[in-house]
């Protein structure tokens, strides 16, 4: 079956055609990722702003010509944390169904971790450790616990996101030393704050998905073009984060555009994105990540699958 699924994040707005196959086997035709920043002042307003639907309209716009082009079969859109936190994210996501057709819903948390989950863990049955899959959103982060082949055990959706972050904090260009270490308290107690410290001190390894990480073994291994077979696996230490943080927090937005390896969209959220994540592996104890180009767009792929038969 031929199946099609959009991610309308918080950042990104992102597509997958795929066609699936026996034993949860996916065969990726296309993928695409466009930073629309649809939670770009959801934090303060409490809404979605009307540049921002527009931004993810034009996107989907051009996904819906992908998608009909590739003759998929099934379709389903997952709208997360922006949407869920904003007053008119339910007139939203009702406009999207409207005009394009993508059985798009907004999903929990809940389901968000799940999804995720079952994306980054896919392949891994045979690895006994317990894992944390950490996805660093736009508006929030998804810290999911489990062992991979098995059902989630424990998950939690922290309202800390590298849009959230970076509006509530990041004000000057480059960032002022107060700033960072602001947003790095904050980091440090929602995340331990949130998860049990049994939880944290169960977990072997961490697993992380999401642009922040992708941009982290992209940067580090100098890609340009971005190359998804050389990031997927690819593991980074704690102390490569500490060092891409220091580099980039010192730059202007307009430097980090002309790194190479950092997609120039990512250039205004890095920096909380870094943050963020060191954060989360600190509360964990852990001294390293290993990156995935499998996240909630290959698991809601397999779920819309199951659920149509294929």
């Amino acid at each position: 079956m031929r199946i099609a699924v959009v991610d309308i994040g918080t950042n990104s707005t992102r597509l997958l055609i795929a066609d699936t196959g026996p034993g949860e086997t996916l065969t990726e035709l296309e993928r695409h990722s466009i930073v629309t920043r649809l939670g770009q002042g959801v934090d303060h307003s409490g809404t979605l702003q009307p540049e921002a639907i527009e931004r993810v309209f034009a996107a989907l716009a051009a996904y819906r010509e992908r998608i009909d082009a590739q003759d998929v079969q099934a379709v389903t859109a997952v709208l997360t944390s922006a949407v869920r936190d904003a007053r008119n994210g339910a007139a939203f996501a009702a406009e999207v169904n409207a005009r394009f057709a993508l059985g798009a819903r907004t999903i929990t948390g809940q389901e968000e971790a799940a999804l995720t989950f079952r994306g980054a863990t896919g392949g891994r049955a045979d690895d006994p450790r317990r894992v944390v899959v950490i996805d660093v959103g736009g508006g929030s982060t998804e810290l999911v616990c489990g062992v991979p082949g098995g059902p989630v055990d424990f998950h939690v959706s922290t309202q800390a996101g590298v849009v959230r972050q970076t509006e509530r904090f990041l004000r000057r260009d480059p960032p002022d030393p107060d700033e960072l270490q602001a947003l790095s308290a904050e980091a440090q107690e929602i995340f331990t704050g949130a998860v049990p410290e049994p939880v944290r001190a169960g977990v072997q390894a961490a697993i992380a998905v999401a642009g922040t990480a992708t941009s982290c073994a992209s940067i580090l291994q100098e890609l340009d073009p971005y190359h998804p077979a050389r990031v997927d696996g690819y593991v980074v230490l704690l102390a490569e984060c500490d060092m891409l943080l220091a580099r980039l927090a010192q730059m202007t937005e307009a430097a980090r555009r002309e790194v190479t390896g950092l997609h120039p969209d990512r250039a205004p959220t890095i920096v909380a994105g870094l943050i963020l994540l060191i954060e989360a592996l600190r509360a964990f104890g852990l001294e390293e990540f290993e990156v995935s180009e499998q996240d909630i767009l290959r698991g809601a792929a397999l779920a819309l699958a199951a659920a149509s038969g294929g």
